[in-house]
């Protein structure tokens, strides 16, 4: 399967990234659909999935407080200092409301 360059820069403007034409050309980016249409074709009927590679349990440790209420200390490290007063961060708006 082939994609046009028009198809790529579609692609790469959804997923809002920019790229030259000349990087799309050193990427090989066919190469990449082939090997995963190969991937696709493997006969994996039978197969138990993986649903973790360790098969050991993780030692689990007490949650356990050790030095209570420290969000003074925490908000002393806020760029932005408007919000502190109310116990908060504040942060620059990331979308518009349309």
């Amino acid at each position: 399967m082939a994609f046009s360059k028009q198809q790529l820069h579609k692609f790469a403007d959804l997923i809002r990234i920019e790229i030259s034409d000349e990087k799309l050309e050193q990427m090989n980016i066919d190469g990449v659909i082939e090997w995963l249409d190969k991937l696709q074709k493997i006969d994996t009927h039978g197969v138990e999935p993986l649903l973790n590679p360790s098969e050991h349990d993780l030692p689990m440790r007490t949650d356990t407080v050790t030095e209570p209420n420290m969000r003074d200390k925490i908000l002393a490290n806020a760029p932005d200092k408007s919000g502190v007063s109310r116990g908060y961060f504040a942060v620059p708006k990331v979308m518009d409301a349309d």
